[in-house]
């Protein structure tokens, strides 16, 4: 680690590698270890660089991250998006180094005001605190880009049980002090303070044994008896999906998939899987209404909604319950370019890609209830929505389930669906929740309220999930007080960091 402090080109094609790195932490390959690895390199990486060089140097951290981590856009580019494999790969690279600064700001503030080799101790903490608030920054910015959380890498690790205490932000803060304390440990030792020896070992080692402790605590308890579920995955090929003349058969598809499926308390389609207007599919929805009803069944579905706002009218992506339920929700985070383009006067008509199908939606009202159900509260997530923790949270505070409806298509056999799913997983822990997640082409699956999931259809297969779901009630420590306790102590440190840093220059 100690050569990436040297300022040039092999220190930073280091950094990319060690941003790289972090992908294999994730899902599907849950190498957990090396987020820890990849943390310590970026923290190694910037001891000894002026600002200047921390900014590239952070650069190339993200560069290599993002190129890694998000090579399934380059997929949903040339092969939906009409673009040749030239562009597809410029227009990839262009948003690898655009989302880069993600990383290359937080080093240069880093090397600029809070960094201090002088402390080790104070020095890890302040670190573990800028990583923190790193990633919660990009998962804001212009409506944010909330993925490849190094949180993610402990869903089935040592730190697991950490996720409902403080959700995964506490998990990625206790990876960056690991990281940081095992990088200083040897000039902590030199210091020959007992108490700060003392104090490191305990930041050290305590998280991981309370992540160990608490891995499996329940923290909440069933709020009713099992509901049982079948979740439809139609396997329709995304060249299909939108055309119209491939409308009846889709309809017909989930209708005699419904039809001959066993009776059960909920039955849920996935995103979009009615793919006309609900304003055009009435009959249709009343039919399937009517069919829910006499089961006892309330069917959840995704549809597409048009709405008049302020004399306008919108189009929305949606999710209704018709039967044994009630309710309507309207997304409310977009995916960039693939439900809104920005900047569209200039984008739209330039290539395929900014004329997807369905790209002109509109952001859905925050105040909406949850969807109603046999009873009970379930909170909503359209595919993009279950990847803010913050959001996530805000709406998992007020039900009883937890479910998230998708299309991964657009990604294919990338490892994008994969993440995605891992991050649903890690909701349904910080929220203590069980989870409904039902897909168009996998993976639809329930995941319990450890995380874990306990039924699957695999990827690109058509069939009929069953399985069953508890209603669930009480909050977890996370739920309840949200990330505020750990943005306290993060505001702390950094103003801890300026101050000592201020005044050891007057010294």
């Amino acid at each position: 680690m100690r050569r990436m402090t040297r300022p040039g080109w092999p220190g930073n094609l280091l950094a990319v590698a060690a941003g790289a790195i972090t992908t294999l932490a994730l899902a599907p390959f849950d190498i957990w270890p090396l987020a820890l690895l990849a943390v310590g390199f970026f923290y190694a990486g910037l001891r000894e660089l002026s600002p200047r060089q921390a900014l590239g140097r952070g650069w190339c951290f993200g560069f290599g991250l993002f190129g890694a981590g998000t090579s399934w856009i380059y997929y949903s580019i040339h092969n939906f998006g009409g673009a040749s494999v030239l562009l597809a790969g410029f227009l990839m690279l262009l948003f690898t180094a655009a989302i880069a600064w993600f990383f290359a700001l937080p080093a240069w503030i880093w090397a600029r005001w809070l960094r201090r080799n002088e402390a080790p101790l104070a020095d890890a903490m302040a670190f573990a605190a800028l990583w923190v608030g790193q990633e919660a920054f990009r998962g804001w910015f212009l409506t944010g880009f909330p993925w490849l959380y190094s949180g993610y890498s402990q869903l089935d690790g040592p730190l697991a049980g950490l996720a409902p205490v403080g959700g995964m932000w506490l998990v990625s803060f206790t990876l960056a002090l690991t990281a940081a304390l095992i990088y200083n440990a040897s000039r902590l030792i030199k210091t020959g303070r007992k108490a700060f020896i003392a104090a490191g070992v305990l930041l050290l080692v305590g998280p991981w044994v309370a992540g160990i402790a608490l891995k499996g605590h329940a923290w909440t308890s069933p709020a009713g008896a099992p509901l049982s579920v079948a979740a439809i995955q139609g396997n329709i090929e995304q060249s299909m999906k939108w055309d119209p003349a491939q409308l009846n058969a889709q309809l017909a598809l989930y209708r005699d998939m419904s039809f001959s499926s066993k009776r059960v308390d909920l039955l849920i389609w996935p995103e979009t899987a009615i793919p006309v207007l609900k304003e055009s599919a009435e009959g249709y929805l009343d039919m399937m209404g009517k069919f829910a009803s006499e089961r006892d069944s309330a069917m959840i579905t995704g549809v597409p909604i048009r709405e008049v706002v302020r004399h306008e009218k919108r189009f929305f992506n949606g999710i209704t319950v018709v039967g044994e339920g009630d309710g309507t929700y309207l997304k409310q985070k977009l995916v960039p370019f693939g439900e809104y383009v920005p900047l569209q006067d200039v984008l739209r008509g330039l290539i395929a890609f900014f004329d997807l199908p369905m790209s002109d939606f509109a952001r859905g009202p925050a105040d909406q209830a949850m969807l109603q159900a046999k009873g009970y509260q379930i909170a909503p997530y359209i595919c993009y929505e279950v990847v803010y923790p913050e959001f996530a949270a805000s709406l998992a505070a007020r039900s009883d389930l937890l479910l998230t409806i998708s299309n991964d298509t657009w990604f294919g056999t990338s490892i994008g669906p994969l993440q995605h799913l891992q991050m649903a997983q890690m909701r349904a822990l910080e929220a203590g929740r069980w989870m409904i997640r039902a897909t168009n082409n996998g993976v639809t699956g329930l995941i319990n309220p450890f995380g874990q999931i306990t039924t699957q259809i695999p990827q690109f297969e058509r069939g009929i999930l069953y399985g069953e779901v508890v209603p669930m009630r009480n909050l977890t420590p996370y739920l309840q007080w949200r990330s505020w306790p750990l943005i306290i102590v993060c505001v702390l440190l950094f103003g801890w960091a300026l101050v000592a840093n201020r005044m050891a220059k007057t010294v």
